[in-house]
């Protein structure tokens, strides 16, 4: 009876020692090591058996983010296109992207819940909005740094304005959009985190659940970054694909 008594406070204190937002059962299960139960700087053994848990909001973070992106950098290079053949557009245009890119995330969440209601739709519009100023700027700015050399002779080829655009001036101010394809693919991967507020989960859903236990922070920032790093080096790639003539290096 008395060894009954004294071991039901160990358990009840090991359970109690279990770092904020896990089960008791996680720190009895790493009693051993003591790193759960006292939140330790990054517990290895929990990270092993637990890291099923981040497959899905990771891949679900990636959709939200290329989803976002793909959808900013179709609407700002539409938006470049009008802007360059009707220049009175530009100034507008800049204005309104700004006004969207200063609009808090989670505001913008909220505003669009009575609209679109929890999920993906409601993570993506903010997402996308903010890709716009970032991808518009650059890409305007690449194609007024075009050398008037360059034009001229296209220009003495016969080629129309559409032809130079798409043959000579986009392509030559490739780097500056890619460029700012990868500010705002980078920073949408940080941004995203807020996405679960939206209800369309991704990292930030695990990082809010448990948002006192160090390991699981250092799991989420760990992945986030791996991502946005793993996705600019992927762009990279794909301008030196696409610009050959580019000795000058893009990192």
């Amino acid at each position: 009876m008395n060894e009954l008594a004294l071991h039901v406070p160990a358990v009840a204190d090991t359970a109690g020692k279990c770092a904020p937002g896990l089960p008791s059962s996680f720190c009895h299960h790493h009693s051993l090591s003591g790193c759960v139960g006292g939140n330790g700087l990054f517990c290895f053994g929990w990270a092993v058996d637990n890291f099923d848990r981040y497959v899905t909001p990771f891949f679900r973070h990636l959709e939200i983010v290329g989803i976002s992106v793909v959808a900013g950098f179709v609407i700002a290079m539409a938006l470049v296109v009008l802007s360059h053949r009707y220049r009175a557009l530009a100034p507008p245009v800049l204005g309104f992207t700004g006004v969207l890119y200063t609009v808090p995330s989670v505001a913008f969440f909220f505003l669009l819940l009575p609209l679109t209601g929890f999920g993906l739709t409601t993570a993506v519009i903010p997402l996308t909005a903010y890709t716009l100023q970032i991808i518009y700027r650059n890409a305007l700015a690449g194609l007024a740094n075009v050398p008037p050399g360059a034009k001229d002779a296209g220009r003495g080829m016969g080629m129309t304005a559409q032809q130079l655009l798409w043959r000579v001036e986009l392509p030559l101010a490739t780097p500056e959009i890619i460029a700012g394809l990868r500010i705002a693919t980078v920073s949408t991967v940080a941004i995203a985190t807020l996405a679960f507020l939206a209800g369309a989960g991704g990292l930030g859903q695990p990082l809010y659940e448990q948002n006192g236990f160090k390991t699981n922070i250092i799991i989420v920032g760990a992945l986030a970054m791996g991502m946005a790093l793993a996705l600019d080096l992927v762009l990279v790639l794909i301008q030196r694909l696409v610009t050959p003539w580019r000795k000058a290096r893009t990192w």
